[in-house]
């Protein structure tokens, strides 16, 4: 059984931040939160939009991301299934500075009021700290791509980008690696922050050297310590 598919008390006990809370403080939880069903490509919330709601996806893939001063859309994060996003008004964001949109399948997330949060925050010490960790990871994670993006030309950043896709959603078939994706090029471009062209370059001239292999929605990793 998928999350997709789960009632709101079975997904909650799996999702990662609320394993370990009490049965009352499960109780309580289910009845704050709201699950909402979005169509593919739908936004969840857009630039200017109020920072009052924490979001749990359960199922789908959504894109955070942003435009910048030209127009040009930067994605600066995928949110797979049991992740949460959304989550700046934790830390005193009163307006959305970016915007939140479903990929190629429709998504189903589980809403949380961030003033609800707030109060299950304060009686529970262990996500609070979950919550540290979570802000922690991502602002690694930023600086991570801040590196990468001064000291990296652009086909080691695509490069780099399918390997850390691939080790943290591939799945193993024999000695090769498959990833499935919702991702157009451009999407890719937009996360490595190179140009639809230059993907495009890249990822034949690595089939052409039998690295990798991909159409739309899949790429299968001949060999990842050979993808360099």
């Amino acid at each position: 059984m998928t999350a997709a598919v789960l009632s709101k008390e079975n997904f909650l006990a799996q999702f990662p931040l609320f394993q370990g809370i009490s049965n009352e403080e499960r109780e309580k939880l289910e009845n704050m939160v709201e699950l909402r069903v979005k169509s593919k490509y739908s936004h969840i919330y857009h630039p200017g939009d109020p920072s009052n709601e924490i979001y749990f996806l359960a199922k789908g893939t959504v894109k955070i991301s942003t435009h910048s001063d030209d127009g040009k859309e930067v994605i600066k994060s995928l949110i797979h299934p049991e992740a949460m996003f959304g989550e700046l008004g934790l830390i005193g964001e009163v307006k959305r500075k970016d915007f939140a949109q479903a990929l190629k399948e429709e998504v189903h997330i589980y809403v949380l009021k961030v003033s609800d949060f707030k109060r299950l925050m304060h009686t529970n010490l262990t996500i609070a700290d979950r919550i540290m960790e979570i802000f922690g990871s991502r602002l690694r994670s930023a600086e991570r791509k801040l590196e990468s993006l001064i000291f990296k030309d652009a086909r080691t950043r695509i490069i780099d980008f399918i390997k850390e896709a691939v080790n943290k959603r591939g799945r193993r078939i024999g000695y090769e690696m498959l990833l499935k994706h919702s991702l157009t090029h451009q999407d890719i471009a937009n996360i490595t922050c190179t140009s639809r062209q230059t993907v495009t370059l890249v990822l034949n001239e690595l089939r052409k050297s039998d690295l990798i292999y991909f159409n739309r929605g899949k790429i299968l990793v001949r060999d990842m310590a050979r993808l360099a």
